[in-house]
């Protein structure tokens, strides 16, 4: 019961049931209907891209329609082409979780590539190694294991450089990828001591026992793509359904909010780029176990178009599958589609820089108008100016302001 400012009792006051925003906790159905408008909305922007495509197509004097019918064909006309595709996506589905990850955590992880060749390299030595013999439920764990724990490793050096020093990621990413590309040079030429084949510029081949099986007779499509599929499960249960991956989203959308809640930054960095590292040689093993056999020393370059992967994809574990079997399809149907309308397969190439540049465009309109309406709901006199809190002054780490006392009687 309350009184007005005659002194006369009123009703009972009204309590405001709190929202969604207040709690922090969002509807099943509004989350749904989010990331349904989200896949659409990225849905557009492809297809404004292939559009842009075609025109290029068309400008170069090819018929887009029949390259386009072509790439389609390539990629999914047949079983063979189907496996291709997902032979292709394997990586970048790979690669893209372990940028998506780290971008989580605030981070651009640009070593996915070396993180991903050392941990080919890894995982080809144990595979030829004969190990006593080991069985296959032995070795082949074993094989990926190192893979992964290698590329574990790699990653976790620049976390703890830019948790201690604050070296930017960004540097110490890019100098890691020389480094692993002369240590898998190096080791390549140790045949005294390790099971190498210096004339095949290669490992030796994986034994039996620790190679990912064949899933599909008559193709090249091996068990990589099950553990793709199984690490974006997991990655996604990880981020979104336990504390360490609430951690991880909540020091990528401000330093100084999670600091305020006591999560520890430098930890949780470093854990991010561990497992992003992990992802990534998980990628490398995929490939030295799955496809080629062996580990050659040659970078395959996955690792920068698993960049452009998570980010098409949002850095969800879901949308950087579905970017994955994009960009696989994309270099699945290249062959075909010059083979057959006779345009370039370097063409590729554009569609899928298109491609970002819609996705980035769109992401980009997005966070602009995720900066109005914050502006208008919290940004008080200066709410007329997009995005125009105090983060902005702050190299976007908000003020943090002491916990509001108890209300005065």
């Amino acid at each position: 019961m309350g009184r007005d400012a005659s002194g006369k009792a009123r009703g009972p006051v009204p309590v405001r049931q709190p929202d969604a925003v207040a709690t922090g906790v969002t509807p099943v159905g509004v989350r749904l209907g989010a990331a349904a408008r989200s896949g659409l909305v990225s849905l557009a922007a492809i297809g404004v891209a292939m559009l842009v495509g075609a025109l290029v197509i068309a400008v170069s004097g090819d018929d887009p329609v029949l390259a386009y019918r072509a790439l389609l064909s390539g990629a999914f006309g047949d079983r063979r082409g189907v496996a291709e595709t997902l032979v292709a996506s394997t990586p970048l589905i790979l690669g893209g979780l372990a940028f998506a990850v780290a971008s989580r955590a605030g981070l651009f992880n640009i070593g996915i590539e070396g993180q991903l060749f050392l941990g080919s390299l890894a995982a080809g030595l144990v595979a030829a190694y004969g190990l006593g013999g080991a069985p296959a439920a032995v070795h082949l764990p074993l094989a990926i294991g190192a893979g992964m724990a290698v590329g574990a490793v790699w990653g976790a050096i620049p976390g703890v450089l830019k948790a201690r020093t604050g070296a930017s990621e960004v540097i110490t990413t890019i100098m890691l990828n020389y480094i692993a590309y002369r240590i898998s040079a190096f080791a390549i030429g140790r045949d005294d001591l390790l099971p190498v084949n210096p004339d095949r510029v290669a490992t030796d081949p994986a034994l039996p026992g620790a190679r990912l099986a064949r899933i599909l007779d008559g193709t090249r499509l091996h068990a990589g793509i099950l553990l793709a599929i199984a690490a974006a499960v997991i990655l996604w249960y990880l981020l979104f359904q336990t504390t360490t991956g609430y951690r991880i989203r909540a020091v990528g959308l401000s330093r100084g909010a999670a600091a305020y809640a006591g999560i520890s930054w430098g930890r949780t960095i470093t854990v991010a780029m561990v497992l992003s590292g992990a992802l990534a040689g998980l990628a490398g093993t995929s490939e030295a176990l799955g496809l080629q056999g062996r580990h050659y020393d040659q970078p395959p370059g996955y690792g920068f178009t698993a960049i452009a992967v998570g980010l098409v994809g949002r850095n969800h574990p879901l949308g950087v599958v579905l970017a994955g079997l994009l960009f696989g399809a994309l270099n699945a149907g290249a062959t075909e589609m010059q083979s057959t309308a006779g345009t370039s397969k370097e063409l590729v190439q554009v569609l899928q820089g298109l491609v970002i540049l819609a996705v980035a465009g769109v992401a980009a309109a997005e966070r602009f108008r995720v900066g109005q309406w914050f502006a208008a709901r919290f940004g008080g006199p200066r709410a007329g100016r997009a995005g125009s809190d105090r983060a902005s002054a702050v190299g976007m780490e908000p003020d943090l302001e002491p916990r509001a006392g108890p209300p005065a009687l």
